[in-house]
């Protein structure tokens, strides 16, 4: 019998009749969160969680591979997007608080040197 859960889609797997793709579900999945908390979390039916569940059990090692695949993308583009704005950043760190908005920039200014950073 097919799952019907999850279909192919150009953005890869997807809970059928959503735009949830199974990779956003792993890393709770991963963090070994209750179903029960993820299907909350992303409004799921108990039918689609457990297609969901049923789906990877089915097909585990293509799911990790695709999912590493996605995460290996991702930090591809954090990196890409960070370099990129790195000078618009450092131009906007410099800039003097809003009007109006120096005490809560002193509170926060206070708050991460308590945290440790910079």
């Amino acid at each position: 019998m097919q799952n019907q859960t999850i279909v192919r889609t150009e953005r890869g797997l997807v809970i059928a009749g959503t735009r949830i793709t199974i990779y956003q579900l792993m890393e709770s999945l991963k963090a070994d969160q209750p179903p029960s908390l993820i299907k909350d979390l992303f409004r799921l039916t108990d039918e689609q969680m457990d297609g969901v569940l049923r789906y990877i059990a089915e097909h585990q090692t293509e799911v990790e591979q695709e999912y590493q695949e996605v995460l290996k993308n991702a930090e591809r583009n954090r990196a890409y997007w960070e370099e990129r704005n790195r000078e618009r950043f450092l131009a906007i760190s410099k800039l003097p608080p809003s009007p109006g908005k120096e005490a809560l920039h002193a509170k926060l200014k206070k708050r991460k040197s308590e945290l440790g950073m910079p």
